[in-house]
């Protein structure tokens, strides 16, 4: 419904997509009078995918892809930046959002040589995801899994660990996990008011963690310099940028 503030037109509304309405633009507006960087983090998130796949594939030699939590299409889909640099990659995403699912056909475009599927699921059934992630990705070869701004969903903290064990618990040594996620570390009043008025106003509810959550999830991996960090810190292009509401990592599996 054009009315009701939508989760993925708000975040497609500060990428500077074009698929929302003036509800979710009413709501990204209120939320950035809390935070008034929060398009230019919404954008880093974006902007840490990018360098994320890009050393995936040309220095880790990954070709496979799990990417959980897909959002709208943008700029720069993950499948977009994988096969650009390698046309034979492969990469399934994963959302359980009626809407992006109406989407789905422009994110399942792929090259001739590569695969991109779409699976409608909730994050939680991760038994559900791999098993349809397993007709695209051959699972005994490494994958990448990514949870970008999709655990932030998941108010339970358990749930939320649960879903990263169990799928990098089905993906073979040598796959990779990236995560991105809001935290309270950075302007901790502003951010918890802004989530405050996201949650009177938008579904579903967002919960903001800590760094430390994320390094939980990474316990066992070996976490990629320069660790856990917000995401103009993670291998920015040229030098030095502002710290932005969004931490990220990414990590191999041994």
């Amino acid at each position: 419904m054009s009315d009701v503030p939508h989760t993925a037109r708000i975040w497609n509304y500060w990428l500077g997509g074009k698929d929302h309405y003036a509800a979710d633009r009413a709501v990204g507006d209120q939320v950035q009078q809390f935070l008034p960087d929060i398009v230019a983090s919404a954008r880093a998130d974006r902007a840490f995918l990018k360098r994320a796949v890009t050393h995936l594939v040309l220095d880790c030699g990954i070709r496979q892809f799990l990417d959980v939590g897909t959002g709208l299409p943008t700029a720069d889909n993950t499948h977009e930046v994988a096969q650009t640099l390698d046309p034979e990659c492969r990469i399934v995403y994963c959302d359980n959002d009626p809407l992006v699912l109406a989407h789905a056909r422009a994110l399942l475009t792929s090259t001739p040589s590569g695969a991109t599927a779409y699976i409608d699921a909730d994050a939680r059934d991760t038994g559900r995801i791999l098993a349809a992630a397993a007709e695209t990705l051959d699972l005994t070869r490494p994958v990448a899994v990514m949870l970008l701004g999709i655990l932030n969903f998941v108010g339970d903290d358990d749930q939320a660990g649960a879903i990263v064990r169990d799928l990098v618990a089905a993906v073979p040594s040598g796959s990779y996990l990236a995560v991105a996620h809001p935290t309270t570390e950075i302007k901790p009043a502003e951010s918890a008011a802004a989530a405050a008025q996201w949650n009177k106003t938008a579904t579903p509810p967002i919960t903001l963690r800590r760094k430390a959550d994320l390094e939980r999830w990474f316990e066992g991996l070996d976490l990629l310099d320069p660790g856990v960090v917000t995401c103009t810190k993670w291998r920015p292009a040229a030098g030095d940028q502002a710290d932005v509401y969004q931490v990220c990592g990414l990590a191999r599996k041994p």
